[in-house]
């Protein structure tokens, strides 16, 4: 029998249905692949010949490139074809298909209408189910449960500021979560949080962000471009938001005072902003090149910012750079995977948002591979410290690599979660 608050949640998702649907076609002024593949949100995926071992689910592109290791693992032991991999976002969907091809099914994952998952559900007819991160969908986990497939929360977070909001529907959120076989925390406090919540089957396993594995051919590509910037001083702004351009500008300004050769590599969040931002890049008055258009940037200081304006080449540009700051923490975003430039032994710069990543942070902090700060000025002032000091950045680069590979393993302790399930489901 339906509780009071599930039969709510369900009535208002059919009525936000009409806007949600709006929604995707007005997001596809900007960027059309959302008015692409409507049918794959409604459930609508060719029916698999045999049942898919792993459905595995990373919203967008952090969460896509946490899964990566993961999904190269499941698709060794069960073969190609065997894992099913969704997203939300089309940039997410890009980085999954560059990255797998056909090795992977790959679709968008359907909204959380019972019918909608349940034609999914029918016709992926997964062995097991892996959701990246806290992605909390009642009807679907309910509907696994009730089919008896293990659903795994994996590299599960919970900030404090959701906590609190969750806290709220402490009986409901309890009735979800124990809808999963077992939920992977990140962290033993977020872990704790999902106890106070309700969740009876919680481990603290480690962020699986620490075992990301760089290419070589992206590296290579970083050389190359460094190379082609010769031995300018140079920055990366990674995973802006808007607003943060403003202040990273303003920044760059700055340290061009001290350094009037220096190059801001400047890569923003989403692409459907790429255009707007080489825009306020030029109202800004500095002479820009772009990626997409292959423009040289130069070794002298012609060029005072490189736009970034290409997906899927994040560690390119971190290993064409001296330091990095990492986007959406000088705004309140919640920050991006400060992991990636530190696995890189690049010294790592942040704001005060970083909630989404706190573990993270106080780790960085705490390991001397990082720094705070809260403002265009402050963030000026640690870039040109850095520039200035050789010694310091080798020493923050390294002690942020050090920091990251003393804290692998985390994939393993998944693997066994998920090998578990499967075995338990199997033997139902």
């Amino acid at each position: 029998m339906l509780s009071f608050m599930r039969l709510l949640y369900i009535c208002l998702l059919y009525l936000a249905g009409p806007f949600v649907l709006w929604r995707l076609w007005w997001r596809g002024r900007r960027q059309p692949e959302y008015r692409q593949r409507i049918g794959e949100r409604l459930g609508c995926v060719a029916l698999s010949p045999v049942p898919i071992a792993v459905w595995v689910h990373a919203v967008s592109v952090g969460e896509s490139v946490a899964a990566f290791p993961l999904i190269e693992v499941l698709l060794a032991r069960h073969g190609e074809g065997q894992v099913w991999v969704t997203t939300t976002t089309p940039t997410g969907s890009a980085r999954i298909v560059a990255r797998f091809g056909t090795r992977v099914r790959h679709s968008y994952a359907p909204y959380d209408w019972p019918g909608a998952v349940a034609r999914f559900v029918a016709r992926v007819r997964p062995q097991c189910v892996v959701v990246m991160e806290t992605e909390l969908w009642p009807n679907l986990f309910r509907h696994l449960a009730r089919r008896g497939v293990p659903l795994v929360i994996a590299n599960a977070r919970l900030s404090p500021r959701s906590f609190r909001g969750y806290s709220h529907l402490r009986r409901s959120m309890a009735s979800v979560l124990n809808d999963c076989r077992t939920i992977a925390a990140q962290s033993e406090a977020d872990a704790g949080r999902f106890r106070q919540l309700g969740a009876r089957r919680v481990q603290a396993v480690g962020n699986l962000k620490f075992d990301l594995v760089v290419r070589q051919a992206q590296l290579v590509g970083g050389q190359v471009l460094r190379a082609a910037c010769g031995s300018r001083p140079t920055w990366v702004a990674a995973s802006t938001h808007e607003g943060e351009e403003t202040l990273v500008l303003e920044a760059h300004r700055q340290v061009r005072e001290r350094f009037p050769d220096a190059l801001l590599i400047l890569v923003p969040r989403h692409p459907e902003r790429f255009d707007a931002v080489a825009a306020q890049v030029a109202r800004a008055e500095f002479v820009t090149v772009r990626r997409s258009a292959g423009e040289a940037v130069g070794t002298e200081r012609t060029a005072a910012v490189l736009l970034g304006d290409t997906m899927g080449e994040m560690f390119t540009y971190l290993a064409a750079a001296d330091v990095a700051f990492v986007g959406g923490s000088l705004v309140p975003v919640g920050g991006h995977n400060v992991l990636e430039p530190a696995a890189l032994g690049l010294p790592v710069l942040f704001g005060p948002h970083m909630h989404n990543f706190e573990a993270a942070r106080a780790l960085l902090l705490e390991r001397e591979a990082a720094c705070e700060v809260r403002d265009a000025e402050a963030l000026a002032a640690a870039v040109q410290a850095l520039f200035a000091d050789p010694g310091e950045r080798q020493h923050q680069g390294e002690a942020g690599r050090a920091a990251v590979s003393d804290n692998r393993g985390t994939l393993e302790r998944l693997l066994a979660i998920v090998d578990d399930c499967m075995k338990g489901a199997r033997s139902a």
